[in-house]
C-alpha cells in the first residue's frame, strides 16, 4: 500500500515485522491495524493523516505504546506509529528540553542527566513520554516542580486536516491548555518542549519494605507523614509480593509486603532528613534508600512490568488515607489472585495542588494520594480472576474518593468521569475547534460540542 508523500515503512499484516509493529506493552490488547505507517518526523505524520482522512480509514496513534487501555491501536484502520521518532535535544542554560514522541523516560533521563536536569515524569523507565503527557503525568518530582503536563512549554501539532501548528503560551494558547492532561485527542503531537530542572544525578532515592501485617501501622503513620512532608520529598507506596529482583534481599522474595519508595528533590543530606519519618512507619525488613544515580532508580521497578503480560488497571484519587481506605487496603490489597498482581499509591499535593483547577485540562489537583489498582497476569490473551478483585477494590474505596479519575490510570476510559462535567464542557468546546469530525477519536476521547 502506498502512502502519498509518505517515506517511512508502511506495514499491513502480511508483512514481515507486522506482528512486531503491532504489539505494545499492555499483552491483553490484541487489535489488527490493517496498515501500520511507522512514521520518521512531521512530514510522515501529515501524509498519514491526509491519506486516512481522504479514504475514510479509523486511525490511532502510536507512540511509546505503553498506555494501558491500548488506544494506539485500532482494529482494521490506519496506526500512525510515531515510535521511531526519537530525538532529544536539551538547552542546559535555558533549561529547555526538546522531545520527539517515540522516546521514553529512561531516554529522556539518559540525556538530561548529563546535565544534572531532569523533567518530571513517572516511575517506569520504559513509559513513553508523550501518552504520560499528555494525561498528565505524576511521578516523583511533581511536589516539588509539578506534573509533566505542568512543564509543557510548547508543542508542534499535526492537526485533523494535516497541517503543522505550534501551540505555546503566544500561540494557540487553548491548544496548549488542552494538551495539559486533557488526552491526546486534539491531533498528534510531534514534538514536545519542556522546562527542565535542576536535579542530579546523584539523588538520595530507593524503597523501604513494610510487612504486610503492619498494614495498618504503617499506613496510619504515612498519613501523619504525608500531611507534614516538604515539596522536595516525592512517595511511591506499593502493596505487593516481592519481585524477584536483584536488588531486594532474596529472602523477601514472594512475600507481601509494603514498599514504600521515595526520591528527594534536593541535597542529599536534606533528603536524610526528609526520609526519616518514613525510616519509622514500623519496623522496615530492608532499609535501600541511599544516595544514587537517579537513572538507577527509574529501572529498579522495570521488570516487575514488563512488556506483553496482561495489564488491567482503575485508579480513584483519594481525598486522605482516611480510615475507611486504611480499612480497605489493609484488608484487600493482597486478596488478588495473581502475585505479579498490585496497588501502587503515588502522593500528590506540592506543587500539583497549588496550581489553580483552571490552569490545565489535568484533574484533580485536589486529590492527596491516586492510588492505581492492577491486575498483571502471564497469559495475556485469556481473561483474569483479578481484574474482578480491580473492580472490587476500586468500588471499595469510592467513598474516600475526590470522584475524579486520573485518565493515564484507566483501562476503561470515561473521560466525563475523569475530568467531571465543567472541565469536559470546556474539552468538547475545544476539541470542536480542533477536530470537529472527531478523525482523532480512538483515543482518551472528547466528543466535540455541538456548534
Amino acid at each position: 500500500m502506498e502512502l502519498r508523500g509518505f517515506q517511512g515503512q508502511v506495514l499491513a499484516p502480511d508483512d514481515q515485522g507486522y506482528e512486531q509493529a503491532r504489539a505494545i506493552w499492555n499483552g491483553a490488547i490484541q487489535r489488527r491495524p490493517a496498515l501500520i505507517a511507522r512514521c520518521t518526523g512531521t512530514a510522515d505524520v501529515c501524509a498519514a493523516v491526509r491519506w486516512a482522512r481522504a479514504e475514510g480509514v479509523a486511525v490511532s496513534v502510536r507512540a511509546g505504546g505503553h498506555g494501558v487501555a491500548g488506544i494506539a491501536l485500532v482494529d482494521g484502520g490506519l496506526v500512525i506509529d510515531l515510535s521511531a521518532m526519537k530525538g532529544v535535544g536539551v538547552d542546559p542554560r535555558r533549561r529547555r528540553v526538546w522531545v520527539q514522541p517515540g522516546v521514553l523516560l529512561g531516554e529522556l533521563d539518559h540525556e538530561t542527566q548529563l546535565f544534572g536536569l531532569a523533567v518530571p515524569a513517572g516511575v517506569i523507565s520504559h513509559t513513553g513520554v508523550a501518552g504520560l503527557t499528555l494525561g498528565g503525568g505524576i511521578g516523583y518530582l511533581m511536589r516539588k516542580h509539578g506534573l509533566t503536563c505542568d512543564n509543557l512549554r510548547g508543542a508542534e501539532v499535526v492537526t485533523a486536516d494535516g497541517e503543522v501548528v505550534r501551540a505555546s503560551d503566544e500561540e494557540n494558547k487553548d491548544l496548549l491548555w488542552g494538551l495539559r492532561g486533557g488526552g491526546g485527542n486534539f491531533g498528534v503531537v510531534t514534538s514536545f518542549e519542556f522546562q527542565a530542572h535542576p536535579f542530579g544525578p546523584t539523588v538520595l532515592a530507593g524503597s523501604l519494605i513494610y510487612a504486610a501485617e503492619d498494614a495498618r501501622e504503617v499506613l496510619e503513620a504515612y498519613r501523619s507523614f504525608i500531611h507534614e512532608a516538604p515539596d522536595e520529598i516525592g512517595t511511591v507506596m506499593n502493596l505487593r509480593w516481592v519481585p524477584p529482583a536483584p536488588w531486594i534481599p532474596p529472602e523477601l522474595h514472594g512475600r507481601e509486603v509494603i514498599f514504600v519508595s521515595c526520591v528527594y528533590a534536593g541535597n542529599v543530606a536534606d533528603g536524610e532528613a526528609a526520609a526519616k519519618p518514613l525510616r519509622h512507619l514500623a519496623r522496615p525488613l530492608a532499609d535501600l534508600v541511599k544516595p544514587r544515580p537517579f537513572t538507577e532508580h527509574q529501572r529498579m521497578y522495570d521488570g516487575a512490568v514488563p512488556h506483553g503480560l496482561g495489564y488491567y488497571w482503575k485508579s480513584p484519587y483519594l481525598r486522605d488515607m482516611d480510615e475507611h481506605a486504611i480499612t480497605t487496603l489493609a484488608g484487600a490489597a493482597w486478596e488478588a489472585s495473581s502475585h505479579r498482581s498490585y496497588t501502587i499509591i503515588f502522593q500528590m499535593g506540592g506543587a500539583v495542588g497549588r496550581l489553580p483547577a483552571e490552569a490545565s485540562a489535568f484533574e484533580d489537583r485536589t486529590a492527596a494520594l491516586a492510588p492505581n489498582i492492577n491486575a498483571v497476569w502471564e497469559k495475556p490473551t485469556e481473561s483474569h480472576r483479578d481484574i474482578e478483585w480491580v473492580r472490587r477494590l476500586y468500588n471499595e474505596l469510592e467513598p474516600s474518593s475526590t470522584g475524579k479519575r486520573y485518565v493515564n490510570f484507566q483501562s476503561e476510559i470515561d473521560t466525563v468521569d475523569a475530568y467531571g462535567d465543567q472541565k469536559y464542557a470546556r474539552l468538547a468546546k475545544l476539541k470542536k475547534r480542533w477536530d470537529p469530525d472527531n478523525f482523532f477519536s480512538s483515543t482518551q476521547n472528547i466528543a466535540p460540542s455541538p456548534a
